[in-house]
């Protein structure tokens, strides 16, 4: 069954070698508190295990975990579907592999690890409690192609998203709408972070970018120039964290450049 948050990316993982070290670096460079959980049999690993939640104005969008076997570190977003197991055969179909097949997360819901034809991450949800998309915490998604065509017809049959019927050649980043008509994502066909492979960016909301960038920068991270699109907030600045994790930052509320 469709609803709200449907299409909508309603989590992201980050999967990381030094949690206390990620930790420490978006408490700084994006000002989160953390809630840790204890799960009875923890969703990637098994067994009972702490899991940290990330919050930010209210909202908790992320969590940080320590890599799982055979996976490689980084972030994952998950987009809202409305059969998961649906979702997933059909990603198989379109080009794209499944990771994990689905699997229950207790009082969460039900997901599923994909791999998209380009090879990035994907994670698919159909959520069973009543918390809504982080929009405050993080901006549209970020897709780097590196200059490869956006794999228009996985997201499309997976997720229910468009591209524009229209794209300008001259423009860098491209929108991607959900089932509703609202902006989701945007594709970057160029190559900001050099040796990264192409795959999806958290676009995390920050009050000043050029702070964070800098907070970023002294804790060892590296950095370099966003974009700007008519059609949605500046993506200011892609970092490198130190564990090898990219990010984006973009701006929300108020606050000095």
């Amino acid at each position: 069954m469709q609803t709200a948050k449907t299409g909508q990316i309603v989590w992201h993982d980050l999967f990381t070698g030094d949690r206390d070290g990620s930790m420490a670096f978006y408490q700084k460079v994006a000002g989160w508190s953390y809630q840790v959980e204890r799960a009875a049999d923890f969703a990637w690993g098994g067994g009972a295990r702490d899991f940290v939640l990330a919050l930010s104005d209210g909202e908790a969008g992320a969590g940080l975990a320590e890599t799982p076997a055979g996976l490689p570190g980084g972030w994952i977003p998950y987009a809202e579907v409305s059969d998961v197991d649906a979702a997933a055969a059909l990603a198989k179909r379109l080009g794209g592999e499944t990771v994990r097949p689905p699997f229950e997360v207790p009082g969460v819901g039900r997901n599923a690890l994909l791999r998209d034809p380009l090879g990035a991450l994907f994670g698919i949800s159909l959520s069973r409690h009543g918390f809504p998309a982080p929009r405050r915490q993080f901006g549209p998604e970020v897709y780097l192609s590196h200059g490869a065509e956006f794999p228009a017809a996985f997201y499309a049959g997976v997720c229910g998203w468009q591209l524009p019927a229209v794209q300008p050649p001259e423009q860098t980043a491209l929108p991607i709408f959900g089932p509703s008509g609202d902006l989701v994502a945007l594709h970057y066909t160029a190559e900001p972070l050099a040796g990264s492979r192409p795959g999806w960016v958290p676009n995390i909301r920050v009050t000043s970018p050029r702070s964070a960038r800098d907070a970023a920068e002294a804790l060892g991270a590296a950095w370099t120039e966003g974009f700007a699109v008519p059609y949605a907030e500046a993506c200011e600045y892609f970092l490198i964290a130190p564990d090898g994790a990219p990010a984006a930052l973009s701006r929300t509320g108020t606050g000095s450049p």
